[in-house]
């Protein structure tokens, strides 16, 4: 049984005014995680990580397991939202994760993610992992400082993991958005052609964050740390449970969630 993982990073947003920090580190970190459990893992991050070569990449790499193989597709950068243009959204937006050329390529949908992660061969278990936001509002987008873990002009912030979609849609887009975004519990980008351990739920942000002056995505942090307590036979479900004992915190107001069925959340941690 083979062992896939797709690792995706993007710290630099060209023409937004919205680089992150820690993206680039999740990468690094997911990465020499899943090479010790076995995974042949692929990075994307940065310039490398357009639109055409993520969906590439996610199709490759689904394309290329077989019954009883495991793909995890991991994502750290912003998430946003835009007009829902097939009617199948209450609230007539569409998750979505935000390239590196998302100013000029635009983003990548829920739908075109469902469709991909569906492409998957009959008993091939597939996990993605996303460290971003794909919803919320824009009002609060915006740096918030914490007291910094070290001194100086240095001093890291968190920035929530949310790119607002008037930074890359057109006005006419923009309009039909409408003047508010009602907050329902959305299906999540992929549904459930995958099991998705996500950052944060539907209405919150997902952090970019910096522990000890090391960027990092909060969940990805809390995540690998909490996975190092659990036993070899633990289930995904039991990893989240663990996930949950740490965020939200005071710092860190987000919520992790786990969407999948119910067999999904009982397979066994990335075997």
């Amino acid at each position: 049984m083979a062992k896939l993982a797709l690792c995706i990073g993007i710290n630099d947003y060209p023409g937004t005014g919205s680089d992150l920090a820690g993206c680039v580190n999740d990468v690094r970190d997911w990465s020499a995680l899943l090479q010790k459990k076995g995974f042949a893992v692929l990075e994307i991050i940065d310039k490398k990580a357009t639109g055409k070569n993520i969906r590439s990449a996610i199709e490759s790499t689904i394309g290329g397991a077989k019954s009883g193989d495991t793909v995890i597709i991991q994502y750290s950068g912003h998430g946003s939202y835009v007009p829902d243009e097939n009617g199948d959204e209450p609230d007539g937006t569409d998750e979505c994760i935000c390239p590196h050329d998302i100013n000029s390529k635009g983003p990548i949908t829920d739908d075109e993610l469902f469709e991909l992660y569906s492409s998957k061969k009959t008993g091939v278990k597939l996990l993605v992992i996303s460290d971003s936001c794909h919803s919320g509002t824009v009002a609060k987008f915006a740096p918030i400082t914490t007291p910094p873990t070290i001194k100086g002009r240095g001093a890291p912030t968190r920035k929530v993991r949310f790119l607002p979609p008037a930074t890359f849609l057109s006005k006419r887009d923009i309009g039909k958005l409408g003047i508010g975004r009602g907050l329902r519990r959305s299906a999540p980008p992929g549904r459930y052609a995958a099991l998705l351990m996500a950052g944060c739920q539907d209405t919150e942000y997902s952090y970019d964050a910096s522990f000890q002056g090391r960027p990092n995505g909060a969940f990805t942090f809390v995540a690998i740390r909490a996975l190092s307590g659990l036993s070899p036979k633990a289930s995904y479900k039991q990893w989240y449970q663990a996930i949950r004992k740490a965020l939200p915190s005071q710092q860190y107001p987000q919520s992790p969630n786990l969407y999948g069925t119910s067999r999904m959340k009982a397979w066994k941690i990335l075997a």
